[in-house]
């Protein structure tokens, strides 16, 4: 178990408490697949589970990694969101496939050359290979696989638990990140499935309007989505630009946030972090090295963390607890975030 703490770096002192770190103290557990005594009860993938420690019963939070990332390297921000009071399972979706050293897995800036030449060759090859690329690793089997991760909550999430620590899976969210958002989109439009919201960030569909991957859920058409739960979603304003000559942007127009949000039905909200790109939000080693890639915004990235963990609170508590008082603050007077969100728009 481990207490999260504030950062002395850019700590921000505004009025609404969603923006800081929570009063709870949270635990961070891996499970691996199989890991389990009882194979009936092992998770169909990896996870990682961010969860509160003191004794009682939270919401849950489903959170879907970007494509080649890890659910560790969003750490910083999954702390932020349990210690406000939610249980947050983020499951390995993807096989992970760049190491950042043959001889280390685990992050580090002594491997910064090795892991941008693994990037540089990965990267080419996913924007000029696409179709190829997505016939190996579907999409619509991650969405399959998320499926099988959300039944599984029923049967062993609380096993995985602290003690006295239990999951209300009455209150389940959805929500992910870059190729995650679209899992999430995906899996609350096509399965069934009783969410009771549904969050993405900076979610991206495809490499262009004529190469989405599959499922391909952007129809282009208004308020298209027959989705049941309220959305929100936090759009990047650099995501849509290239880092340098040699890389395209991640989230290109036609298949980024935008989208997304002018094809979800109401009720739904619309947050643009203005002066940050498609990756600042992850933990500030893995935000430096992907900034390489990725157009990246000059400000402190704990700002970014702690805004769209904050906008995740303020929309769990409105839709998941009825608390409306800090997304109506957010939506009516955006300043109050400690970075500037513009535009910010609620359709009710």
């Amino acid at each position: 178990m481990e207490k999260v703490h504030e950062k002395p770096l850019s700590l921000y002192n505004g009025s609404l408490s969603v923006f800081r770190l929570g009063d709870l103290a949270v635990k961070i557990t891996k499970v691996k697949k199989g890991s389990l005594n009882n194979d009936n009860l092992s998770p169909p993938t990896s996870l990682l589970v961010v969860s509160p420690i003191i004794p009682g019963t939270y919401p849950v939070l489903l959170f879907f990694h970007g494509f080649v990332l890890k659910p560790i390297w969003y750490k910083s921000l999954l702390q932020h969101i349990s210690s406000h009071g939610y249980i947050v399972v983020a499951p390995q979706v993807l096989i992970f496939i760049i190491p950042t050293s043959p001889q280390n897995p685990t992050y580090s800036f002594s491997h910064f050359g090795y892991l941008f030449r693994r990037l540089q060759s990965l990267t080419n090859e996913y924007f000029a290979f696409g179709l190829q690329f997505s016939s190996l690793v579907s999409q619509s089997e991650e969405v399959k696989k998320a499926a099988k991760v959300t039944e599984w909550l029923s049967k062993a999430l609380e096993s995985v638990l602290p003690e006295k620590v239990q999951p209300d899976l009455l209150q389940l969210a959805v929500s992910g990140h870059s190729r995650g958002g679209k899992i999430a989109f995906a899996l609350a439009l096509g399965y069934g499935i009783k969410f009771q919201a549904l969050l993405g960030i900076d979610p991206v569909a495809g490499f262009s309007p004529s190469n989405r991957s599959a499922p391909k859920i952007l129809k282009y058409i208004p308020r298209i989505f027959d989705q049941t739960v309220p959305v929100a979603v936090i759009g990047a304003g650099l995501s849509n630009q290239s880092a340098n000559c040699i890389f395209p942007p991640f989230a290109p127009n036609g298949v980024n946030h935008s989208e997304f949000f002018n094809e979800s039905k109401p009720p739904c909200c619309y947050f643009l972090a203005k002066n940050y790109g498609h990756t600042d939000m992850l933990d500030d080693r893995i935000a430096a090295i992907a900034s390489w890639i990725s157009k990246s915004g000059k400000g402190p990235k704990d700002l970014m963390r702690k805004a769209v963990g904050g906008i995740v609170v303020a929309f769990l508590e409105a839709k998941l607890g009825e608390k409306v008082d800090n997304l109506n603050a957010i939506v009516q007077e955006p300043s109050l975030a400690p970075i500037i969100l513009d535009p910010v728009i609620s359709v009710k």
